[in-house]
């Protein structure tokens, strides 16, 4: 499972394409072995998705782990936010930019190791974070979220309640102002805002 979050991978490519629909829009993903969810949108992904609100999404926005796109690609068709992408693994960078050409989404697609390589400030930092890394990196994702946040910013994550989700939530009430805005099958949308 390292691999999600590994810069390089030696497994052999094998590219397909995938079709979905999120909130009535169809979209086309191309996706791959050694990247997340390959076979398609994952249900935590779709829930994260459905559960934000568009029409008060804007400014900036950064997709935090893009993997093969579907976040920031959904957030720049859908609103009028300036979108950044980042990820470690260089097939998903490889896979977000075909994705956001297919879609014709305007995206800024990057590698960064965490927070490495970003260096501004977001209204928004959307993400399905990769809880395989363990506690200690998921909790320095989430956290460290706050320093490349505006004031007032927020940190929009979904979490199933068998990867710690309560835990987690209880948890960053010491970092932010934590609502939960949305629950699908053990699946959890928190809301962090910066303040």
């Amino acid at each position: 499972m390292s691999y999600y979050f590994d810069k390089e991978t030696n497994v052999e490519s094998k590219e397909i394409a995938t079709r979905t629909n999120i909130n009535g829009k169809l979209y086309t993903f191309k996706t791959d072995n050694n990247v997340f969810s390959k076979k398609g949108l994952d249900f935590g992904t779709r829930t994260l998705l459905e559960c934000i609100n568009v029409d008060s999404i804007n400014g900036d926005v950064l997709d935090f782990g893009c993997g093969y796109g579907p976040i920031g690609i959904f957030v720049a068709l859908n609103t009028s936010s300036i979108v950044d992408m980042i990820d470690i693994n260089d097939r998903a960078i490889c896979l977000a930019r075909k994705n956001a050409k297919i879609n014709c989404a305007n995206v800024n697609i990057f590698e960064s190791n965490i927070y490495s390589n970003v260096n501004k400030k977001y209204d928004y930092i959307i993400t399905n974070p990769p809880i395989r890394v363990g506690k200690k990196i998921l909790y320095e994702i989430l956290i460290k979220a706050k320093e490349h946040l505006k004031f007032d910013g927020h940190l929009i994550f979904v979490i199933n309640k068998d990867q710690g989700a309560k835990s987690t939530i209880r948890d960053m009430k010491d970092y932010y102002q934590v609502n939960i805005i949305g629950k699908n099958k053990g699946f959890f949308v928190i809301d962090c805002q910066n303040h």
